[in-house]
């Protein structure tokens, strides 16, 4: 039987660069010292007006192509997780492939899952390799949440950048992802949400769950995704654990939805881990959703921190509400 191991990964953020020096000359009254102090985010990537989701990650696959010499003929199966699709129909996946050169033979599908969606594609990809269905899948996380978000939206504008990671996933003959562990509670549905766009008639939407403050499309309710994060993420480490047959101390890092510091900060007290253990990797790129972990993770091996054969823990967990978790040890592939 063959395994799924996370091979290289490549990285595309939009080339404008918004910093939190520009936000407070723009707008005055924003205390950007105490948002920063909140956030931990300095500045965040912006897609352009006419830059989708669709072309970033199509930029991230072909860096990911060109610098690690991967033949676009040998992938056999296209994952993509956003949710700002292009286009309602048809699958953003489907253009992509297309855009990419992929054989006509490939598989292409979206699925619209954000924090939690890069753990989640995993397990696809380790589902479609262990069945022998591809011994190669590219998936490719992509958001561009700034589309549904109003320039004077104070909350949003200062936590989400825009980004894209393209990641191989390869067939290796030992397991480097088990554990796999997910949950959902879709009563969370109000507290980070886009309600319009869809085929729901806005009078029968979701309500966001209290006063919509912005004009922005995108609603969330922060202290209620803190609530829930802390709640749930230390849960689902414990789970995580058991079904490994590890305990704590048999984790190197800590791989975590990259949030707020804020909520990172919660999260490793409740859990009481230390920033060497659970990296914070969100000052120069924000929150960019469903691409975060992958970032984390190259981030990571840039800088020579993922050790080979080492057992680290991989955690989504957000909109939905929906959280994931798996344990991932570094082949090297």
């Amino acid at each position: 039987m063959k395994y799924a191991a996370i091979g290289p990964i490549a990285i595309c953020l939009p080339e404008r660069v918004e910093t939190n020096e520009e936000l407070k000359a723009a707008y005055p009254s924003w205390d950007m010292d105490l948002i920063f102090s909140k956030t931990g985010i300095a500045k965040r990537h912006i897609a352009g007006p006419n830059e989708c989701a669709s072309d970033l990650g199509v930029a991230a696959a072909q860096k990911l192509f060109r610098d690690y010499d991967v033949d676009p003929s040998s992938i056999d199966f296209l994952l993509l997780c956003t949710q700002t699709p292009d286009y309602p129909l048809p699958t953003t996946a489907c253009l992509m492939q297309e855009r990419l050169g992929l054989p006509t033979s490939t598989g292409a599908l979206d699925f619209n899952l954000g924090c939690s969606g890069f753990v989640y594609g995993l397990a696809l990809a380790e589902g479609l390799i262990r069945a022998e269905v591809a011994r190669r899948v590219l998936l490719i996380t992509a958001e561009t949440y700034s589309k549904y978000i109003h320039p004077d939206d104070r909350s949003l504008r200062t936590i989400f950048g825009d980004g894209a990671a393209a990641t191989l996933l390869e067939a290796v003959d030992q397991p480097s992802l088990c554990a796999f562990q997910f949950g959902t509670d879709g009563k969370g549905a109000d507290t980070l949400l886009v309600a319009r766009g869809g085929a729901r008639p806005a009078e029968h939407a979701i309500k966001p769950r209290h006063r919509h403050r912005w004009a922005s499309d995108l609603y969330m309710d922060g202290p209620s995704l803190i609530n829930f994060s802390v709640a749930e993420v230390p849960k689902l480490v414990a789970e995580v654990l058991k079904a490994a047959g590890l305990g704590m101390n048999d984790i190197d890092l800590f791989l975590m939805h990259q949030a707020t510091d804020k909520m990172l900060s919660q999260l490793m007290e409740r859990l009481g881990l230390t920033e060497d253990r659970m990296p914070i990797v969100l000052q120069d790129c924000g929150n960019t959703v469903s691409s975060t972990v992958p970032i984390v993770i190259n981030t990571l091996r840039s800088r020579g921190r993922i050790k080979p054969g080492a057992s680290n823990m991989l955690i989504g967990f957000g909109v939905g509400w929906s959280w994931a978790g798996c344990i991932w040890r570094e082949t090297g592939a």
